[in-house]
């Protein structure tokens, strides 16, 4: 199909995002490159970094047994924030990747390599972007606004990952459950070991969902050179999947308890019951992998934001109890 051959609503779809997506439909010609080169168009992204933010939010109202109207806006302010960082990040990835993008067959049709947006251009909604979030962490108190200073590292480190290490998943998971701590203390003030504990497990959820979201260009980043834990698992793919789920539930149960101490039983057991859900839909995920499917390894991929979910009504209901 050429350019003219394109109508407005599919030209420059990016060959990953959901079809029919509300960018592809109902934004503004001149803002969809824009749109894509933040993923608003593959919002699963923008859950993943946010869900670590409400666990952690949730969690320390857990721990200190109370909840306050400020709560709210630190629950709203993550999920405006999660949508503009993931934005920024991708926007940050997207330029530092320009070059391979254009080399693998899922990411050659992205915003920069595709030529529908300009380094420069980039750069500039990239400073965009990061600014309205600056904003929005600057509501929190000084220890949140430390923290939120210092996840800018391994932001800025993630995408120059693969070049150097088979473990590139570790440093998006480094990234991407920072939140865990941030809205944890953005509530009490203070950064707690439970938060911790919360943060390493999101890790490890992390491997787990991106080891799955990676096998999908195994043979392409063979061929250039790009290292990953897919490549580097190959047929042993669904062993380490296990060790990840095992150690994300026991190390998010170990936060629920820890957060939990000398709360009734009754909210300790609701609490570790959405635990017990999120590993559930982890084994369900594992259950279903196949490293030679790329449409069913995608959609077990995003499946993930519902694993997040599920954890959230069970910590909103212990915190009633």
């Amino acid at each position: 199909m050429t350019g003219r051959d394109k109508t407005p609503e599919v030209a420059g779809t990016v060959a990953d995002a959901v079809r029919g997506n509300w960018v592809d439909r109902l934004a503004p010609p001149r803002t969809r490159p824009y749109l894509r080169l933040s993923r608003a168009d593959r919002p699963i992204g923008t859950w993943l970094l946010l869900l670590p933010c409400w666990w952690g939010l949730l969690l320390s109202m857990l721990h200190d047994g109370r909840g306050g109207w400020f709560d709210l806006w630190i629950f709203a302010g993550c999920g405006i924030g999660a949508v503009l960082m993931r934005g920024a990040g991708c926007t940050w990835n997207d330029i530092t990747d320009r070059h391979i993008d254009g080399s693998v067959a899922r990411t050659a049709s992205r915003p920069i390599p595709s030529g529908q947006v300009s380094v420069r251009g980039a750069l500039a909604w990239l400073a965009a972007q990061a600014l309205v979030a600056l904003l929005i962490l600057l509501t929190f108190n000084s220890a949140a606004i430390l923290l939120g200073v210092i996840s800018l590292a391994p932001v800025c480190i993630y995408p120059f990952a693969k070049r150097f290490t088979w473990w590139p998943q570790v440093f998006l998971g480094v990234a991407f459950n920072w939140g865990a701590l941030l809205a944890w203390t953005a509530h009490s003030g203070r950064l707690e070991w439970p938060a911790v504990v919360l943060y390493l497990a999101g890790i490890s959820w992390t491997l787990f969902y991106d080891t799955i979201y990676a096998h999908q260009d195994t043979e392409d980043d063979a061929l250039i050179g790009v290292k990953s834990t897919a490549r580097l698992f190959g047929e042993n793919s669904p062993t380490w999947l296990r060790r990840f789920l095992v150690v994300a539930v026991t190390l998010q149960g170990i936060a629920v308890i820890a957060a939990l101490i000398g709360a009734s039983p009754l909210a300790m057991a609701v609490a570790l019951a959405g635990t017990w859900a999120f590993g559930w839909h982890m084994a369900w995920q594992l259950s279903r992998f196949d490293m030679t499917d790329n449409d069913r390894l995608l959609a077990l991929f995003r499946s993930n934001r519902d694993a997040g979910l599920l954890p959230l009504p069970f910590f909103a209901i212990a915190l009633l109890l």
